[in-house]
């Protein structure tokens, strides 16, 4: 897929990893739907990235919600042959916890957001690509899904977050298997730990104590970093059913 082509849908794009892809694919010369419940922040995110972008108040976990934005989305965009998937939140919590046992409403909430709706947005996307004119080698459009690695070692207190993004792994293989005959492609990605407002909320000790644990770069990960492995995978039409982790050869400790 040509980066000045790409006509894409963002979910999560207007902070963290989501808005550096948005504002990737825009300096690329694409254009951006942005899906996410921040009002505010979707508004400031618009107003930076310019014509190129709008943005739709988006709860991925309401079905016709989503399908009736991503229909809305291909046609201000004109047209969709892209969608990531960077929606996500941390659910952090002990299975059993000081006070009582996890809530099985946290647990669920996790799953929902994280893996339910990324399938959500995905087949509500896919439905909409199968119409696209095949480009070269036949391909009519590109699903990237944000996991973690989290999903293969998750820590104390992920037990929710590493399932539900253990599913977005498990489904990548799949998905791209079946959709391989529209010529839609599905990868995903799994970064290590990168520089999102969810870290930046973190003391100095903590976040100093994060970057000694990367073993090259010694650092966290840059957003733009993961905007660049999202570009490349686009790109790169031979990538499929892949899962990359992108994480500075960092493996998680139990805690």
């Amino acid at each position: 897929m040509q980066a000045a082509s790409v006509r894409a849908i963002v979910t999560g794009g207007v902070s963290g990893l989501g808005l550096a892809v948005a504002q990737r694919i825009v300096a690329d010369g694409g254009r951006v739907a942005l899906f996410d419940v921040n009002d505010d922040k979707g508004a400031a995110a618009a107003a930076q990235l310019g014509d190129a972008v709008r943005y739709f108040r988006t709860d991925v976990t309401s079905e016709d919600g989503v399908a009736a934005n991503v229909a809305a989305a291909k046609e201000v965009l004109g047209g969709l042959n892209a969608l990531v998937n960077c929606a996500g939140i941390l659910g952090a919590g002990r299975v059993l916890g000081r006070e009582a046992p996890m809530p099985l409403a946290q647990f669920s909430t996790t799953v929902m957001v994280n893996l339910v709706g990324s399938f959500n947005v995905a087949k509500a996307a896919a439905a909409q690509m199968q119409h696209n004119a095949p480009g070269e080698d036949g391909e009519r459009g590109v699903i990237v899904n944000t996991a973690s690695v989290a999903a293969y070692e998750g820590q104390i207190g992920q037990a929710a977050y590493s399932a539900s993004k253990g599913g977005v792994v498990g489904m990548t293989l799949p998905m791209a298997r079946e959709l391989a005959r529209f010529g839609i492609r599905v990868n995903t990605i799994a970064p290590g730990i990168f520089w999102t407002p969810m870290v930046d909320g973190m003391p100095d000790e903590v976040q100093q104590s994060l970057s000694a644990s990367i073993p090259f770069p010694s650092r966290l990960g840059r957003p733009e970093e993961f905007a660049d492995l999202v570009a490349y995978v686009l790109g790169n039409r031979y990538l499929n059913g892949e899962t990359i982790r992108l994480d500075g050869a960092v493996r998680l400790a139990p805690k």
